[in-house]
């Protein structure tokens, strides 16, 4: 999926509107996630009504005020307006931490438009990692079923639980639990030095170590 956008710009919808602009960089945000490209036109009235059910349904399941651990799910803007001044405005009611094309490469955004048959808006199209097509637009699903509905997606999306992942093939390391050095620490892997060493002690005590039996 992150092949779609290689060689393009996105920015983060945060107050520096920080740019990605290196394949690293977009391929870390995007990569083994399912993604939603979202097609809109803030003057638009559905959009405008569309617009807070989907900030919701996508901050629900990212936010770890709502989840344990973030959901695999990245959510991209395409803007559809006459301005840039528009696409602004429209942004203020997007979740922060979504991406979106910049306003000045129209012909992206365009392509992107004629690639997945953009005939109205709004437009939720659900992506494979793969880039392979989920759903060409989620809108009434998502306003039926809600968070639900991102369980259907990740069952078909052969995306990789990161339940399942190490710390360092992530990025929701502040995610982690405070029981986590807990159970690294209970389930570590005995060396075979350690193991010497601990059958030493066990020996020594078994053979008398003159301890005095209490009963």
């Amino acid at each position: 999926m992150a092949d779609l956008f290689l060689g393009k710009v996105l920015v983060k919808n945060n107050r520096d509107q920080d740019e990605l602009d290196t394949e690293r960089e977009i391929w870390e945000r995007l990569q083994n996630r399912v993604i939603l490209l979202f097609f809109a036109r803030s003057r638009d009235s559905q959009c405008q009504e569309f617009a807070p059910l989907l900030k919701d349904f996508f901050v629900r399941l990212t936010d770890e005020f709502y989840v344990n651990r973030a959901s695999q799910l990245a959510l991209v803007y395409v803007s559809l307006d006459q301005s840039e001044e528009e696409q602004e405005k429209f942004l203020k009611d997007m979740p922060k931490r979504c991406l979106f094309v910049p306003f000045k490469d129209e012909e992206f955004r365009r392509n992107l438009e004629a690639q997945f048959a953009v005939s109205h808006v709004p437009v939720l199209v659900v992506l494979k990692p793969s880039g392979h097509v989920i759903s060409f637009n989620a809108v009434d699903e998502v306003v039926r079923l809600g968070p639900p509905c991102f369980k259907n997606w990740q069952e078909v999306s052969e995306i990789i639980d990161r339940s399942f992942l190490l710390p360092e093939f992530t990025d929701d390391r502040a995610g982690r639990s405070m029981t986590d050095p807990i159970r690294r620490i209970k389930y570590k892997v005995e060396s075979p030095d350690d193991k010497k060493k601990r059958k030493h002690c066990d020996d020594e005590e078994e053979g008398g170590g003159g301890g005095t039996e209490l009963f």
